[in-house]
């Protein structure tokens, strides 16, 4: 039989072993987690279903066209809901071209939106992004979905009164989108304390006369919270689009009669 000491010794290498194997466990994990962060992107957060989707870690390819940024390394306070990306948009499924939840912008614009940040940080709010560049391949997408009448998946959320093949006609898509200059931008405001997204007065992307800015079906605190985004993107430079509160345009834009179609990765 073992001794009382013999015992104590035994239970002792048991407990050493242990140690050891927790200490290894711990450094591999560790290791793995860093080896991954070291070249994914996380910043990307909001409320709905695909923000949920987008905080998952996804690797930058890193292999953009000479004159453009991924918008999180210039602005890394603003917060991202790739709505393409995902199935929470018009078409109801992910848009082509799009293969992971990044916004990517020309430099030039990205500068000017980085000051449009800081203006807003000094008045209690971050920008939430939306959508930003577009390849050409997901504007090709819109078409063919217009196109298909008996789709009308997400009629009730994002078009309830109209009809789908007038999107084009009405001015809310278009064949070819300022999107995919790369200068363009889909976007709204976050209160900086709650963490809310501002009350526009209706949701990103719903396409009617509520989203217009001379519209008189909201009301006194949403039109001022359109105004507070929409002043702060006119004096950096920005264009506001007549018929959707949340659609900039760079108006000395670099590339204003070049379409763009690489993937957003």
């Amino acid at each position: 039989m073992k001794t009382t000491s013999e015992k104590r010794l035994a239970q002792l290498r048991m407990g050493l072993r242990g140690t050891k194997i927790a200490v290894f466990t711990l450094v591999l994990l560790l290791w793995t987690n860093t080896m991954f962060m070291g070249s994914t992107y996380a910043a990307y957060v909001g409320s709905s279903t695909d923000s949920v989707l987008q905080q998952m870690q996804m690797e930058k390819k890193n292999h953009l066209p000479q004159g453009f940024v991924y918008l999180d390394e210039v602005i890394p306070t603003a917060e991202f809901e790739i709505r393409y990306y995902g199935d929470n948009n018009f078409v109801g499924k992910r848009i082509d071209g799009y293969k992971a939840p990044l916004a990517i912008f020309s430099r030039t614009a990205a500068t000017a939106l980085k000051a449009v940040s800081d203006d807003l940080a000094n008045k209690g709010y971050i920008l939430k992004v939306y959508d930003a560049y577009r390849p050409q391949t997901a504007v090709n997408h819109f078409v063919r979905w217009s196109q298909n009448a008996v789709d009308i998946k997400m009629k009730q959320q994002y078009y309830p009164r109209l009809d789908k093949r007038n999107l084009f006609k009405l001015g809310f898509i278009a064949k070819k989108s300022g999107h995919s200059r790369g200068s363009t931008i889909d976007l709204t405001i976050v209160n900086k304390e709650t963490g809310a997204e501002v009350d526009m007065g209706s949701p990103f992307d719903f396409f009617g006369d509520i989203s217009y800015y001379d519209t008189s079906l909201i009301n006194k605190t949403q039109k001022a919270n359109r105004a507070i985004l929409k002043e702060a993107m006119v004096k950096q430079g920005f264009k506001p689009y007549s018929k959707e509160w949340w659609h900039f345009t760079l108006i000395k834009e670099p590339y204003p009669k070049q379409y763009f179609d690489f993937k957003v990765e």
